[in-house]
């Protein structure tokens, strides 16, 4: 059993937000599957099957900063592993496009993954760090909560399929094959 997390904020006013990546990414691994989400607790959820493995899909639904409490239910209700605990979210560190996949590791300058690491106590979960890049004329807050302009949407497409492959590809393997097929340079 295994869970795919993405992160974002709720409600329509930040959908489609580069902040949001993460619930896009969950968006388009549910479309391929049928996946209907219901509410669980601080998270909307729902799951399928590839390969034998049962795969829950999550999007908090606590704002970005309190994405942990979202996550802890999740993972305590159902028993999953940190190891088989895959979150994926924006990192303006990384350009525009780019797909980074890492076993664990710190919550860089992310508000959501210093969350879920401070209520789970732990960064160990693997991860997959979606590049939205970041515009030096542009403050963060309103950049992050800003949308991608027309001329990045095909970036964004080929980002959001890249990362949800990646995704599946976890489920059904483990985080070094996964990190060993999409993190080319």
């Amino acid at each position: 059993m295994k869970a795919i997390v993405g992160l974002g904020n709720p409600g329509e006013k930040y959908s489609a937000t580069r902040h949001n990546i993460g619930f896009q990414v969950i968006d388009a691994i549910a479309n391929r599957y049928q996946v209907n989400f219901k509410s669980k607790g601080k998270s909307l959820i729902g799951s399928f099957f590839i390969e034998g493995e049962k795969v829950f899909l999550v999007k908090p639904q606590t704002f970005m900063n309190a994405s942990g409490e979202g996550v802890l239910e999740i993972v305590e209700y159902y028993g999953i592993g940190i190891k088989d605990l895959l979150i994926i979210y924006d990192d303006i560190d990384i350009d525009l496009g780019k797909v980074r996949i890492r076993q664990k590791g710190s919550a860089g300058t992310h508000n959501g993954m210093r969350s879920i690491i401070a209520e789970l106590k732990s960064e160990e979960m693997p991860r997959i760090r979606v590049g939205i890049g970041k515009q030096e004329n542009i403050p963060l807050i309103p950049f992050v909560l800003g949308r991608f302009t027309p001329d990045e949407l095909p970036i964004v497409e080929k980002m959001v399929e890249n990362a949800s492959q990646a995704a599946l590809y976890f489920a059904k393997e483990d985080i070094y094959n996964c990190m060993n097929k999409y993190n080319i340079r």
